[in-house]
């Protein structure tokens, strides 16, 4: 390409003379059917920011880069520039560089220029679920549930601000000392935490918990050991016959994985309207509406809560309302949801057990000052859930559902409940890998007439009968 035959490439050299700027014809745009605009490329961890003869070469290459040429370029087509554009300057300078050092050193160029820099590689990699930057030299990274020390690192506090710079300003917010917290989706929906000094006293920080790209199902929750067959069954027909379903756990313990499988069996003719902070659910029926809260502007105006868009769609003649993740004044709007004829309503809440959970909505409830009595709120709670899933990411990695309880009511002031499914461990196998078996509760559940109602009652009895894998 042109725009790359010239040393200058468009920018100043190191010293004052200005170099020309080449009269660049636009860059054609790649062909649909070409390989190298599309196939995965092979990707490795930055690891070139301590070697002396590569720093200078990336100093020198990014002196003669104009952003303005390259903003637009595929990504493939500009590491093949850039790459060119290295060796030109290696022979220049007398500096050694092999093909493979050279082609990694153009990698990570382009991915400071277009995207998130020594992040681009874990992002690319399907495996990694989480990804956690303790300032530069510290990436963590989560792989099958475990959390272990990556070999990423950024060159300095710097590079790793720009990168968290770019972030914020491709949302619209900004991320420095003043404002030192943001949080952001990037464009694959992967959501993003950032807090910069003087908040994180070691550099900034970051925190992706990534979009997963996958739509995992029950069938693949049930080959993952995440729960056995009799339960896949049970929580088919709980979202068949559009019981309210609260679905409870720790952060990462897969709570939004599991909303998604539900959330697959709802009827293609209802129209469901989900509500989030960060968009992750992947609903795949024909009728959604999604919402995602706003936040406040630099001036501080502008914002939009979740509990605004709860009520919002109320108004909107849903089916069925799904809320992301319950965290605070919007669990009694959800709760009027629920007991207002949405049924097959469903949220997620950060909770250790299911009775915990009901005391946590209980609380949020509270906090919002509606001057409700304690006993209001707990009936309206035990008229409005049907169910509580507890999920739970064990030691061995596994995220596993440890309870299905079933809220039966109340007797005084106290929650009635009836554990369907209990996760009991007997040690584990030679792999390391948890030995569990879930206990079965037959009884009839207090939603009999409701199974009655959508002919699925024989099936419910039926599920218990299904074989475990």
């Amino acid at each position: 390409m042109s725009g790359f035959a010239t040393p200058s490439f468009g920018r100043r050299r190191s010293d004052s003379t200005p170099a020309p700027v080449p009269t660049l014809a636009p860059p054609p745009a790649p062909s649909p059917a070409s390989p190298s605009a599309f196939a995965p490329r092979p990707r490795q961890a930055a690891t070139s920011g301590a070697n002396p003869v590569m720093a200078e070469l990336r100093t020198l290459c990014l002196q003669r880069v104009d952003p303005a040429m390259v903003a637009d370029m595929p990504h493939e087509r500009l590491a093949a520039e850039v790459e060119r554009l290295l060796a030109e300057i290696a022979t220049e300078q007398r500096r050694q560089l092999n093909a493979r050092e050279q082609r990694q050193l153009a990698l990570e160029l382009v991915d400071d220029m277009l995207g998130l820099g020594p992040l681009e590689p874990l992002l690319d990699d399907d495996t990694v679920t989480d990804i956690m930057v303790n300032g530069p030299e510290k990436v963590f990274i989560e792989q099958r549930g475990k959390v272990t020390l990556s070999g990423v690192r950024f060159r300095d506090s710097q590079h790793l601000a720009n990168i968290a710079q770019r972030i914020a300003a491709a949302v619209g917010r900004r991320v420095d000392e003043s404002s030192p917290m943001v949080d952001a989706r990037l464009q694959d929906g992967s959501r993003i935490n950032i807090v910069f000094p003087p908040l994180a006293l070691d550099g900034p920080c970051l925190s992706i918990r990534k979009f997963s790209r996958k739509l995992i199902d029950f069938d693949k929750l049930v080959e993952n050991g995440s729960i056995p067959r009799q339960m896949a069954r049970v929580l088919q027909i709980a979202s068949q016959c559009r019981l309210n379903v609260i679905i409870s756990g720790g952060t990462g313990s897969g709570k939004t994985t599991l909303l998604n499988a539900m959330s697959r069996l709802i009827d293609p003719g209802e129209r469901v309207i989900t509500v989030e902070d960060a968009a992750e659910l992947q609903l795949q029926q024909p009728h959604v509406v999604r919402l995602e809260t706003r936040p406040a502007s630099l001036e501080g105006r502008g914002e939009i809560n979740q509990r605004d868009l709860v009520r919002n769609a109320l108004r909107m003649r849903p089916d069925r309302i799904i809320l992301g993740e319950c965290r605070g004044a919007e669990a009694f709007d959800m709760l009027q949801a629920m007991n207002t004829g949405h049924d097959g309503s469903m949220s997620t809440i950060h909770a250790n057990t299911s009775r915990d959970a009901l005391i946590r909505i209980e609380n949020m409830v509270t906090m919002g000052n509606f001057g409700l009595p304690t006993r209001a709120v707990r009936t309206q709670i035990a008229s409005a859930v049907d169910i509580i899933v507890q999920v739970e990411r064990q030691r061995d990695g596994v995220r596993r559902v440890t309870q299905v309880t079933e809220l039966v009511g109340m007797e005084g002031e106290v929650f009635t409940l009836n554990d369907i499914f209990l996760a009991e461990h007997d040690g584990e196998d030679a792999d390391g890998r948890l030995k569990v078996r879930w206990r079965v509760n037959r009884a009839r559940p207090a939603f009999t007439q409701r199974l009655a109602y959508f002919g699925l009652e024989r099936a419910w009895m039926a599920a218990f009968d299904e074989p475990d894998r």
